[in-house]
This record gives C-alpha cells, sequence and structure tokens, in this order.
C-alpha cells in the first residue's frame, strides 16, 4: 500500500512541475513583502477590476504565511468570479488557477483532488499546441504576478506582457499591465505611448491617469494636459490608495507640498494601513522640512 502510495504521489508529483502556476515560476519567500503586499492585494480585491485574478496572488501569499484553507477559499473564490466574469471563455483563464489548486491540493495531501486539477489543465490545453508559446492568458497572469510581487520581477512582468500583447494586442488587461512595468522601468517615451495606449482600451482607469501625468510632466513638460488627467484621476479613484499615492507624488513634484500632504492625510483617515501612503507623507513631511530649514539658513545668511 505504502509503494501504491509513494508511486502514486512521484507520477503525481511529476504532472504537477509540468504546470504552469504560481508554485513552479521560482517565486522566492524572501523576495516578498508578505504583510504589506496582503495588506495592498486585499485593498485591490475591495476596488479594483481584477478581482479574480488578484485572489490568486493573495492566496499564495496566505500559502507561505502558513494559511492553506484561506489560500483554498481565495482560489475558490477566484473560479467563480473568473467563470462569473466570462462564461464560456473562462476556461483559459483558469488554467494558471487550476495549476495553483492543484498545487494546493497536493502540499494539504489531497492528492485525489491534486490529481482531478491536474487532469483539467491537461483537458484544457489537449491536444498539445505545437508552438512552444504559451497561451496568452498564462502569459498575462504571469506577468501580473511577477509586476505585484517585487521589483526585482519586473523584467520576467515585461517579457510576459510582451508575449501576451503579441498574442492578443488589443486585451486591456494585458495593455494596462504592460504600461505600468513600463513606467516602473524606463524614463524614456516607450511608458508615455504605452499609457496612452492602455487608457485608450481602458478609459477609466485612475492609476493609468495619474501614470501618465506624471510621465508627462517629466518627459515632456504637458502640465496642461497633466492637470486634467490629475483632477480626473482623483474622480474616478478617490477610494483608491494607488491612485491617491502618484496624485500625491505628482503634487509633491509641483511643489504643492500642503495638497500633497491633505490628500494623504485623507487617504489615511480612510486606509491607515497603507504603506505606500505612508511613504508619500513621509517624502512631503521631508520636503517641507527641508524647505523650512533653507529658508531659515537664508536668512541666517542675511
Amino acid at each position: 500500500k505504502n509503494s501504491e502510495t509513494s508511486f502514486i504521489c512521484n507520477d503525481l508529483h511529476r504532472r504537477l512541475q509540468q504546470l504552469q502556476s504560481r508554485f513552479t515560476w521560482d517565486l522566492k519567500k524572501e523576495d516578498l513583502e508578505l504583510d504589506d503586499l496582503s495588506k495592498q492585494l486585499q485593498h485591490d480585491i475591495d476596488l479594483r477590476w481584477s478581482t479574480a485574478s488578484y485572489s490568486c496572488l493573495l492566496s499564495i501569499l496566505r500559502y507561505l504565511q502558513g494559511k492553506p484553507e484561506e489560500a483554498l477559499s481565495l482560489l475558490t473564490e477566484s473560479e467563480e468570479k473568473t467563470r462569473e466574469c466570462y462564461g464560456r471563455e473562462s476556461e483559459l483563464r483558469l488554467i494558471v488557477t487550476y495549476g495553483d489548486l492543484a498545487w494546493l491540493k497536493y502540499h494539504t495531501e489531497d492528492y485525489e483532488q491534486s490529481q482531478t486539477y491536474c487532469q483539467r489543465v491537461e483537458d484544457i490545453l489537449h491536444p498539445p499546441d505545437s508552438s512552444t508559446d504559451l497561451h496568452p492568458e498564462v502569459y498575462g497572469e504571469k506577468g501580473w504576478t511577477f509586476l505585484k510581487f517585487s521589483h526585482s520581477y519586473y523584467t520576467k512582468a515585461e517579457e510576459c506582457f510582451c508575449k501576451a500583447l503579441e498574442l492578443q494586442p488589443d486585451d486591456w488587461e494585458w495593455n494596462t499591465g504592460y504600461a505600468i512595468v513600463l513606467y516602473r522601468t524606463e524614463q524614456e517615451s516607450p511608458a508615455t505611448k504605452q499609457l496612452r495606449r492602455a487608457l485608450e482600451k481602458n478609459p477609466d482607469d485612475g492609476v493609468l491617469m495619474s501614470l501618465l501625468a506624471l510621465k508627462l510632466v517629466h518627459d515632456m513638460n504637458k502640465h496642461t494636459e497633466a492637470k486634467g488627467l490629475v483632477k480626473k484621476a482623483l474622480e474616478v479613484g478617490q477610494d483608491d490608495t494607488q491612485v491617491t499615492r502618484y496624485v500625491a507624488k505628482y503634487l509633491r513634484n509641483q511643489d504643492q507640498l500642503d495638497e500633497s500632504i491633505d490628500l494623504l492625510k485623507s487617504m489615511l483617515e480612510k486606509k491607515s494601513q497603507s504603506s505606500f501612503i505612508h511613504h508619500q507623507l513621509a517624502l512631503c513631511t521631508y520636503a517641507v522640512t527641508s524647505e523650512t530649514l533653507i529658508r531659515l539658513y537664508a536668512v541666517h545668511v542675511h
């Protein structure tokens, strides 16, 4: 009996290693700020469009935090929301989710269910495509995972979104992800162009608006357009810490320190745990202190 169980486990493990899953993408626990990431992902789940995907991201963090039951609940929730959102097209969107479920069931020694999820993935991918490319949905999932989890994975995120867009150039999710990773890694115009393209696909995204505003001022001195984008970003994303974070940075860069501080403090009243907002507020406070010291020094010298 033991030898039979051992054979089944070994065969199952071999099948699991073939899956596209966050358990096979070489995500290292030491690269992740688990608590901060968990809080931010929960915030994103509460507010933003990518609820199903972000539930999967949070589930792997819960597993790494030693909470497999919460991880399973999040994956199940993600599967349900994906089906609600994509209907008949949901299976391709669930390749990675099923892979995660297969691995999670394996780690909790539910080998029968693990095999079931493995089989679901194999059925979706049968017959195997002769191309070496993955499905764009898988590239997109990998891209978002790398983008959200650590700046050390940004290069991988960019590669994944590029691959996804080669296969689905008009998909708004991949365009948005690619725009954000370019913004965070590049200083030149490719990021600006991609931010505009992503906004065309997703015109009510406050994060994209605020990022584009920052780029327009930094790269091209287009203050009027940037100001309009910031105003609209605050209208559509008034409860989003990501929007507040970037708009506050924009205001600070424009030496509007009081406005930036007021915006950040207002958000802290709603989301006191946000590390992004605390960081921006610290930068503003430092800028105010530095400005005050410079004035005092100038008065003293004269």
